[in-house]
């Protein structure tokens, strides 16, 4: 059976099929006889076949087929040399001694068979003439949509021609039911010619100490790619160190190394890349910290990676057709796992059309400050005044990960700081002066407004400025302060390891440095906001996707670190400042280092994720009669251990605990005040009707409904309902009328993203 791609119209009628048939049955058999007997047509046309058609078509030949059918009916030739049949039936040699009936019998089976094929081509389904039915299948309501769609902007993007479209709606059908899923599969097409792709060999990854293939992949061209190699090539032993004793901790375990594509948005020159220019002027460089150690700690982990910091990189790797990317991939998507930030989600929206959509599971968006359920959900954000210019993703919002693990809803990432050897940690002990301090500060425009507390912080200590300038010194800073200029990284390293103090001006939020300085020695003086910064009262959080209340410049370290690193005071208040730098003259402490921020624990966390977070399940299907069991001597419920019909969970469902917020608070508080976590992958366990009785709660009835902060209850009017859709599950949010059910957890010391059972 021959092959068919998509038929052209045909340019003549379709009541004039059954005569050219004829004709071109009878002029075929006039050539196949004039060859047998030894004839031979001396007019012919070079090139020319039986089934060439003449005239203006784009098409050129009555069929579109496959090459290896048009060199075997090219070969038909009627010069009295040969003869290779069409349909590959018997041979007929002129010279050999057949008679003239056995030549015949041979003709009409060769016509026999050709009229089958030809009758086969013309039946597919009007195909041939283009007037292909548009299906009204229940199944694929958006079909005729779609169609109509496709005749009136087939042409807006050269993808559609790519796939074969032609503007006929037989091709619209073939693209709509084989490219895209939005028409059933076409009975007449041979669907056995689509290709089954097979799929990639698992292997299991090995942890890799050599860093040299990475730093080759990182490539070279901008300094923002050059300050993330030169903090790969001194940080390499630490990872190296680190790799070696996870390994022995998981040596019993199967770790199966993923294909990862880590495509870096914020560099393309697409989207502007601001930060490359600014490298070597003080910009913010916490974003390519963050970058730099995200690839390392894939790379050590053995898994195998593509990076990308281009637009053309990202549509070669994905395998994205050419046009302006309103069609989907031309094959499936090559990798497991896609690590990207809100500009590379952007770009990739606008290139791999569907695809994304059909393969967005895959994608972990790298977002500094946080996503909150109520901001990432489209419509609900629309109609509820959370649209900003970085939410609405409808992606489940573990799937974003944050720099600080300051929002549960998303998971954590993080980065590294430098780990001191036993002898680096002796020689700062030796090397302190107790009297000097350094500003974090590298741009001037952050040290205006700060000579009052700045003035009274001279009298204690000698003051020192890392602040860039090319030619003079910036009239902001002043003149009693000892700026040293923008310094690369080591000589910063050696500031901080002599300095006793390490104080922040309210900006940057959140960045890398506090926890450097803090690990060298240093105690970290911030200022306490009143009231807290937000989205709703500070330019710089004003449309990002988060409602979270910041309450002093590193929430992080005033949290999770705290005295004696880290004294937070109110920087307006002169006497708590001073009594705040007199307390810091008589306090020594040591170098510290959360364990969640060193080589080791990046790794362990990344590693966890990858090997855990292989789907986003939102609901779960069972309905036991009481899953959960109160706990002794408290008001939580935690899963029934003898449960039967445990689903599985990661995390875990034994780390999970139950309690019902006060009203007006969040989950984050109500679980951060019981000593635990948020956990949102718990959401889907206790969102029935049971997590009411277990907690004693008395509900006139169970209602559900899409609000950000359900399931939750009422206990003045008896009120309780659940959430109905999934996706905003969330940690964040409160109501004044309102108790909460939060789904709290454990956690490991130092290691907050996971808890005790969770590796």
């Amino acid at each position: 059976i021959l092959t068919v791609d998509p038929p052209p119209p045909l340019l003549f009628s379709p009541a004039l099929t059954p005569s050219i048939f004829v004709a071109g049955i009878g002029f075929f058999s006039l050539c196949f006889l004039m060859t047998s007997l030894g004839g031979q047509f001396s007019a012919k046309r070079p090139g020319d076949t039986p089934f060439t058609m003449r005239g203006p078509s784009k098409w050129g030949i009555f069929l579109r087929i496959s090459p290896t059918e048009h060199r075997n009916i090219s070969q038909i030739d009627c010069d009295g040399n040969h003869l290779v049949e069409l349909m590959n039936g018997p041979v007929v040699d002129r010279g050999g001694p057949i008679g003239l009936v056995e030549r015949i019998q041979a003709i009409a089976q060769n016509l026999s068979d050709m009229a089958v094929r030809v009758e086969q081509i013309l039946q597919l389904k009007d195909g041939a003439t283009g007037q292909c039915e548009v299906p009204k299948d229940p199944h694929y309501p958006d079909c005729p949509s779609k169609v109509d769609w496709m005749r009136a902007r087939w042409t807006s993007d050269p993808c559609y021609a790519f796939y074969g479209v032609d503007g006929s709606d037989c091709s619209f059908l073939i693209y709509l039911s084989e490219v895209e899923w939005f028409c059933p599969p076409l009975t007449w097409r041979n669907q056995t010619t689509t290709p089954t792709h097979i799929p990639f060999p698992k292997r299991q990854a090995a942890f890799r100490s050599d860093i040299g293939a990475l730093l080759e992949q990182v490539g070279t061209g901008k300094e923002s790619l050059s300050f993330m190699k030169r903090r790969m090539r001194r940080l390499a032993a630490q990872w190296a160190s680190a790799a070696r004793r996870l390994n022995d901790r998981l040596r019993s375990q199967w770790r199966e190394q993923k294909r990862i594509l880590v495509h870096v948005g914020f560099l393309t020159e697409e989207s502007g890349d601001v930060f490359s220019p600014k490298v070597l002027k003080g910009g913010p460089l916490g974003e390519m910290v963050q970058w730099a150690d995200i690839l390392t700690a894939l790379h050590v982990l053995g898994h195998n990676l593509k990076i990308s910091v281009s637009l053309k990189e990202l549509q070669g790797f994905l395998g994205v057709p050419p046009g302006r990317g309103s069609c989907p991939l031309t094959g499936p998507l090559p990798f497991d796992l896609i690590y990207t930030d809100y500009h590379g989600l952007q770009q990739m929206r606008q290139h791999m059309g569907l695809s994304l959509r059909k393969h967005k599971c895959h994608i972990r968006v790298i977002d500094t400050f946080g996503t909150e359920p109520a901001y990432n959900h489209e419509d609900y954000a629309t109609l509820h005044g959370y649209r900003t210019n970085w939410g609405y993703w409808n992606l489940n919002c573990r799937q974003y990960m944050t720099m600080f693990p300051h929002t549960p809803d998303n998971s954590f990432m993080g980065f590294v700081a430098e780990e001191l050897n036993d002898t680096e940690r002796l020689s700062i002990q030796r090397n302190k002066v107790d009297s000097m301090a350094v500003v974090y500060g590298k741009e001037a425009s952050m040290w205006k407004g700060k000579e009052r507390f700045l003035a009274i912080l001279h009298r204690y200590m000698d003051i020192h400025g890392t602040v860039y300038y090319e030619t003079q010194r910036p009239p902001e800073v002043p003149a009693f302060v000892k700026n040293h200029g923008l310094l690369p990284q080591q000589e910063l390293q050696q500031l901080l390891r002599k300095a006793k103090l390490f104080i922040g001006f309210g900006f940057p939020y959140e960045g890398p440095a506090p926890l450097e300085a803090i690990a060298n020695g240093c105690i970290f003086l911030q200022p306490k906001f009143k009231p807290s910064h937000s989205s709703l009262n500070h330019e710089f959080f004003r449309g990002k996707p988060t409602s979270r209340q910041v309450s002093s410049q590193h929430p992080y370290a005033e949290q999770y670190i705290g005295r004696p690193h880290v004294i937070t005071v109110d920087f307006n208040n002169s006497q708590e400042f001073e009594s705040a730098i007199q307390d810091i003259m008589k306090t020594k402490v040591e170098p510290y280092l959360p364990y969640e921020y060193t080589c080791e624990g990046m790794l362990e966390r990344v590693h966890a994720y990858i090997q855990n977070q292989v789907g986003f399940s939102s609901s779960w299907p069972g309905s036991p009669p009481n899953p959960f069991v109160l706990l002794p001597n408290s008001s939580a419920l935690a899963w029934a251990s003898n449960n039967i019909s445990t689903p599985p969970s990661w995390p875990p469902l034994s780390a999970l605990r139950l309690l019902a917020s006060l009203e007006g608070q969040s989950c984050i508080d109500a679980c951060q005040s019981a000593g635990l976590i948020c956990e949102p992958a718990f959401y889907r366990f206790i969102n029935i009707k049971e997590a009411f009785s277990g907690l004693e709660v008395q509900c006139d009835g169970v209602e559900a409904e899409i609000n950000h902060i359900f399931p939750a209850f009422s206990v003045e009017s008896s009120e309780c309902g659940l959430q109905k859709d999934p996706l905003l599950f969330s940690c964040a949010g409160a109501n004044n009328k309102y108790h909460r059910l939060c789904p709290c957890r454990d956690y490991r010391k130092g290691q907050v993203a996971l808890c005790r059972d969770c590796l």
